[in-house]
């Protein structure tokens, strides 16, 4: 179905203007999109209005590429009765936590579809009665099955078109939903999801806290995105989402035996079925972050325990770094910390320039372009290469430092820089910058345990490798 008249979207602000509205640079991966007259003259400076056929044809291909993104306030609103959207069914997987259950519920409209899934609570009895102070619907589960199972029983419940999947440690604004249905405007989104925050409570105020708050693993930025794989918006958590049921349904739910990463693979098996994933940073929904060292480093560490696992069902997606072949070899050669490191790199970057240059031929300035294109490319390369020895590789980073005074170096340099870096970006979260320098090492050591521990019960190396992006050729005619 085309997206229907008055659905609005606005170019990505990645998504550069050239040659008078004419070209069309960006996207997810970079591409360049040469417009017709016709087709320029449908946009309004930086947003398009779908009007008719042609206008309807642009835009989607403008949210395919990754190019442009709905305007969420021109979207039509969803029907609701009050507060209370009819047509949409919150269901709330929890073990125990009757306070963080109670509190949830209470920011709920009272009337909504609510499906409380206790997935064998120690207590069940206080869930109960939270459940029916708020006319919840209880669902006991008489084993403990984990949260991808927990949603599936809720899921086969529901009988509205949509359903919002809410954890027990977040506290809901009630905008959100209405906002995120929004979304659905757009017949090929599955599922929306809002930014996930930091929720202050009185046991947030610690460092960790203090680093929670402005490096979460769930908060994925300020910017919203089609959510895909190799993309900067990649995966979104599930802490809070609000989907279409029937999309669920047809991809089977959760994947029950994933204990950790399920929401990755829900969204990676939505994408390749050709369905759309929106994330939606104008609205968000707080998260009651681990505060306590120990919790928060398990939890790290469960993060990179998925890892083998979803390497193993998404083998192209799941990878440490994606890279192009030039910038891998740029890596290695400024890596290799020689003579004639910098000449290569800087050759290998030339090269590079000159081949996208030919590319975007018929621009205004293609070199020029080419050379922040690829300028970018050198800088995301190294950055790649700084987090898979501080983080993805660390254990290799840690035996290689003991022998060899350049791994030492090159890990010393990517430590360094990694935290300077993201302490100028993050610097309003409050930490003195040793503080956030530990909690960062700390958050990396813990991942990164977990990669490698998921690799060795996998008995693979398949959620350590990176990944080489190689261009498939064109057949010759």
């Amino acid at each position: 179905m085309p997206l229907p008249n008055g659905f609005t979207v606005m170019l990505d602000r990645g998504t550069r203007v050239l040659d008078d509205g004419r070209t069309l640079l960006g996207g997810q991966p970079t591409r360049l999109m040469r417009l017709t007259p016709r087709a320029s003259a449908l946009l309004s400076g930086r947003a398009l209005c779908v009007r008719d056929a042609a206008s309807a044809f642009l835009a989607d291909r403008l949210l395919a590429t990754g190019m442009a993104n709905p305007q969420l306030t021109a979207l039509p609103a969803p029907a609701t009765r009050g507060d209370i959207v009819p047509s949409c069914t919150y269901v709330i997987p929890v073990r125990d936590r009757s306070e963080q259950l109670a509190r949830l519920l209470a920011c709920i409209p009272f009337g909504s579809p609510v499906i409380v899934v206790d997935d064998a609570s120690l207590a069940p009895e206080r869930v109960a009665a939270v459940a029916a102070e708020h006319g919840a619907r209880l669902l006991p589960l008489p084993v403990n099955v984990g949260p991808a199972a927990a949603r599936n029983a809720g899921l086969r419940q529901v009988t509205t078109l949509y359903v919002a999947f809410v954890d027990s440690d977040i506290v809901l604004p009630p905008q959100t939903v209405p906002a995120l249905m929004r979304h659905f405007a757009d017949p090929s989104v599955a599922m929306a999801v809002p930014r996930i925050t930091a929720l202050t409570t009185d046991s947030s105020h610690g460092w960790i806290s203090r680093y929670e708050h402005v490096r979460s693993s769930l908060d994925l930025g300020a910017q919203p995105a089609s959510v895909r794989p190799g993309s900067p918006v990649s995966w979104v958590p599930s802490a809070c989402i609000v989907a279409r049921v029937d999309a669920l349904l047809a991809a089977g739910g959760f994947d029950e035996s994933l204990r950790v990463g399920e929401d990755v693979d829900l969204c990676w098996r939505l994408v390749e079925s050709g369905r759309r994933i929106r994330y939606e940073p104008a609205v968000h929904a707080a998260h009651e972050h681990r505060a306590h060292l120990v919790d928060w480093l398990r939890r790290k560490t469960d993060y990179g325990t998925g890892a083998h696992p979803l390497a193993v069902r998404h083998p192209r997606d799941t990878a440490t770094a994606l890279l192009a072949p030039w910038s891998a070899t740029l890596l290695v050669a400024v890596a290799a910390q020689r003579r004639w490191s910098l000449p290569v790199a800087a050759a290998l970057w030339t090269t590079a320039t000159l081949r996208i240059a030919r590319t975007l031929h018929g621009t205004a300035h293609p070199l020029r372009e080419a050379a922040r294109l690829t300028g970018g490319g050198a800088v995301n390369s190294l950055a790649q290469g700084g987090a898979l020895l501080t983080r993805h590789w660390w254990p290799a980073t840690a035996a290689g430092c003991l022998i060899s005074r350049r791994v030492r170096r090159a890990a010393a340099v990517a430590a360094v820089a990694d935290v300077a870096l993201e302490y100028r970006r993050n610097r309003s979260g409050g930490m003195d910058p040793f503080r956030y320098a530990v909690a960062r090492r700390l958050d990396d050591l813990a991942y990164g345990a977990g990669v490698w521990l998921s690799a060795a019960r996998g008995r693979s190396t398949v959620a350590l490798r990176p990944r080489i992006a190689v261009r498939a050729r064109r057949p010759r005619r």
